[in-house]
């Protein structure tokens, strides 16, 4: 794995993801934080791993602000979780390791909004809020076309009525890496 930081950038932040989650897996074993990380892994950013198996999700968790200390770390966790905690999915078996596809998207801090109009869904990915139910979903996604497409999930993902006008809408970008 050395090697492969020393490359540095996102290119590897996938191939972290892998790893953390082969040997979470196969061996129960949550991988280190090294002591030097190159730069782009010691920044603090809120990550999402997504898994793919065969085309088809297989699991996808993440944090839309830094809940750890470095990208490294927040790749880590978020990798084993999707991997494991999705409530969509079970558990990820050994033998699905050789079908699955992993990206990771790191998230610029999410801006308030007041309007639908400052939305793109190919552009921006959208958390909604009201009280304490809180919706996210990620931009450019399969058959997502639409701001209203894009607020429908995100509200029906928190549990809040599609048709509510009053939440409040934040938006993000992604640099996203497979």
């Amino acid at each position: 794995m050395k090697d492969a930081l020393k490359r540095g950038g996102g290119s590897v932040y996938p191939e972290l993801a892998r790893r953390a989650i082969e040997a979470y897996i196969k061996e129960g074993r949550v991988l280190e934080v090294p002591d030097t990380l190159p730069e782009d892994f010691r920044e603090r950013a809120g990550v999402f791993v997504s898994l793919k198996k065969h085309g088809q999700l297989r699991g996808c968790i993440g944090t839309f602000v830094p809940s750890t200390g470095s990208i490294y770390e927040e790749i880590l966790r978020n990798a084993i979780a999707a991997a494991t905690e999705d409530p969509r999915f079970p558990k990820l078996e050994p033998s699905e390791l050789k079908d699955l596809t992993v990206s990771v998207d790191v998230l610029s801090k999410p801006e308030k909004i007041s309007d639908i109009s400052e939305l793109d869904p190919n552009k921006y990915g959208v958390i909604v809020s009201k009280g304490f139910r809180r919706g996210l979903l990620l931009p450019a996604l399969e058959g997502v076309n639409t701001v209203q497409e894009q607020l429908r999930i995100a509200k029906m993902k928190a549990g809040i009525d599609p048709e509510d006008k009053e939440v409040e809408m934040f938006r993000f970008e992604v640099q996203r890496y497979k």
